[in-house]
């Protein structure tokens, strides 16, 4: 398909603009709106009418043949060239944004799916499987969409690059800039972002800017920096970003032999990832690929956590923002840009959202750990979330659920370091535990031993464990 076909549909008056129209905040000029990228075979497009989260199956037109499709996006698996061998470019069939040659990839994508059989017992469930984002070249989800929206500043002929970041987007668009030869700018709170995000974006070469500010401040002024001076904003308000990350919603499928997970739970920082995996899914409904998608739950920290209190309230009006405040510093975001796009998918897919409090997010996190996986904390709210939509009767027993972990164990070494010394969670925090939590908090924490060097002392330690003497 020509990359010439797609149009930019604002999401909320639904004004269609070519691409080269965009502002560079990409704010729609009659609503202030977000844009979505439509094709002709899209949902929005003029002539569709199936409602992709309907029970009818769907007759989309100017579609791709799926079944070719299918057996296509295999075939590239075997294939030497990079194009081919990228996670999000193996499915490009469905994202027409650039052209091949304009690509910009460091083989993002192609992630693992695992199996969580503690977790699951955790949890209360038969089955539960994690797709692990956070295995992507710069350790998070941020790849598959700084691969698509790069690639088109590059297309654009941009020479600069910008970002306002809690850490996982700055690590990424630095490593693509700096592979595409383009310049970076990297806006972030000061003392609010994990020291393995930033130092990532430092090595990759990006102009890195602390802002005493939150990240909300940043974002205000990174709008202005574009504004004024040719720069090529991308975050995820950018669209393309979006294109992306719906990816994974097609490896997710191809992974479970195109069987649909009842539920998908997604951790909620500026929103943009459930919104673009609700794309994902609905497009692969849309043209027949599958026959109905999943519900997807959104989990927010107790303390950065505007849109679960929006819907608490009845989900009427304009969101309001929150001073975010949170250890999981991924998605320590009080004033989401995504809200609107999120919640219509939460909505239409008939999934939750749902909060979780800093102590139930580390124990999330280190049971995660306990599977040999591990993950960054904002990612261990996916599975603290669980939890409760479990206990609610939302997530039956024998329901499959897919956890999303978005970013690396790697991107925060010093959070997981302070919980195994008992160091992370002050006594307020740990109040409001039970017996049973406080028991598991126990068996998780590895706290390093030091002793003096003789196999003696050694093997004390393990004896004290159960021994491995026979």
């Amino acid at each position: 398909m020509s990359v010439s076909t797609h149009l930019l549909r604002c999401t909320g008056c639904g004004e269609r603009i070519k691409p080269g129209e965009a502002r560079s905040n990409f704010r729609c000029r009659s609503c202030a709106d977000l844009f979505e990228v439509e094709y002709p075979w899209s949902e929005s497009a003029e002539g569709q009418t199936q409602e992709p989260y309907s029970a009818s199956r769907p007759v989309a037109k100017n579609r791709p043949n799926p079944g070719a499709l299918r057996y296509l996006w295999q075939e590239r698996k075997t294939s030497t060239l990079s194009i081919d061998q990228s996670g999000v470019w193996r499915f490009r069939d469905l994202l027409p944004i650039v052209a091949d040659d304009r690509v910009v990839t460091l083989r993002e994508g192609n992630t693992p799916l695992y199996e969580m059989p503690r977790a699951a017992e955790a949890v209360g469930m038969n089955w539960l499987l994690a797709k692990h984002q956070g295995m992507n070249p710069t350790g998070s989800f941020k790849d598959t969409g700084m691969t698509a929206a790069l690639s088109v500043a590059v297309s654009g002929g941009f020479e600069w690059v910008a970002c306002a970041s809690t850490g996982n987007t700055s690590a990424a668009m630095a490593a693509y800039a700096a592979r595409a030869g383009l310049r970076s700018l990297v806006l972030i709170p000061e003392g609010q972002i994990a020291w393995g995000k930033l130092s990532q974006a430092m090595d990759y070469g990006s102009t890195t800017v602390q802002l005493r500010t939150d990240f909300d401040g940043c974002v205000r002024v990174l709008a202005e920096i574009v504004e004024r001076a040719p720069v090529y904003l991308l975050n995820s308000v950018n669209p393309y970003r979006l294109e992306g990350q719906k990816t994974p919603a097609f490896e997710l499928l191809e992974q479970m032999e195109w069987q649909v997970a009842h539920h998908v739970i997604v951790p909620g920082g500026n929103l943009a990832n459930v919104s673009a995996l609700g794309k994902g899914f609905a497009e692969m409904k849309q043209l027949g690929f599958i026959r109905r998608v999943p519900k997807m739950s959104v989990i927010q920290a107790e303390g950065a956590n505007p849109l679960y209190r929006w819907l608490e309230k009845g989900g009427q009006g304009q969101l309001e923002p929150v001073v975010a405040e949170t250890r999981a510093s991924a998605i320590r975001i009080g004033n989401p840009a995504s809200w609107k796009k999120a919640a219509r998918v939460i909505a239409a897919t008939g999934g939750w959202c749902e909060q979780v409090n800093e102590r139930e997010i580390a124990l999330a996190k280190a049971e995660i750990g306990a599977e040999g996986i591990g993950c960054e904390p904002a990612s261990a709210v996916t599975l603290a979330g669980l939890k409760k939509l479990v206990a609610a009767g939302r997530v039956g027993r024998e329901e499959t659920a897919v956890l999303l972990l978005t970013g690396h164990t790697l991107k925060d070494p010093e959070y997981t370091i302070q919980y195994h010394r008992g160091e992370l969670l002050t006594e307020a925090e740990m109040a409001g535990a039970s017996e049973s939590e406080l028991a598991r908090h126990a068996a998780l924490r590895h706290e390093p031993v030091v002793l003096d060097a003789q196999a003696d002392a050694v093997l004390r330690v393990l004896d004290s464990f159960g021994g491995a003497r026979a």
